[in-house]
């Protein structure tokens, strides 16, 4: 299985089980990563987070802290699986297959590139129009119907450029992984 596969199958319920433990109507335990006297390990369907000891993660991560193992062998342990490699493949064979994934892993960083580009080009024409409307107010006399125009449209330019910012943002928090 692979680790999607093993997400899928497990729940944070069933890994609590393993090890007998039960959450209270809240979905708290006591944390067993620390000694407390009040639950404070909050258990959400796919994940766990300790409010006493800041400790959080996934099935995996409760398997090793709870056994003291590494992630392979929590993998292991979850009846995970990896995919066998061909002994009888050349090492040329080999060393493409690794070019392969790598190629394939720069097109995929590619592609996020293109789209966060394509955001900040959004993003450019939004403040561009947001100007323009502004600059409208500024120059067109008061309620004229120009001004009105401008008036009416000011807003929605802000706004749009406030989603894309945020957009933005995500995008590049995401990739330099915070």
């Amino acid at each position: 299985m692979t680790k999607e596969e093993i997400k899928q199958s497990y729940s944070m319920t069933d890994i609590l089980n393993r090890y007998g433990l039960r959450p209270n109507r809240a979905g708290f335990i006591c944390c067993p990563f620390h000694k407390e006297k009040t639950a404070s390990l909050k258990i959400y369907p796919d994940s766990f987070y300790c409010f006493g000891c800041g400790l959080n993660g996934d099935i995996f991560t409760f398997v090793q802290k709870m056994e003291g193992i590494s992630f392979v062998d929590a993998f292991k342990e979850l009846g995970g699986t990896f995919p066998k490699q061909d002994r009888n493949q050349s090492y040329v064979d080999r060393m493409r297959s690794v070019r392969d994934r790598a190629i394939l892993a720069d097109q995929r960083q590619k592609e996020k590139s293109i789209d966060l580009s394509e955001k900040k080009r959004q993003l450019h024409i939004a403040a561009m129009w947001a100007g323009m409307y502004r600059e409208g107010m500024k120059t067109f006399e008061p309620f004229s119907d120009n001004w009105c125009f401008c008036a009416n449209n000011l807003e929605p330019a802000f706004y749009r450029l406030e989603m894309l910012i945020d957009e933005v943002w995500k995008e590049v928090k995401r990739e330099i992984g915070q």
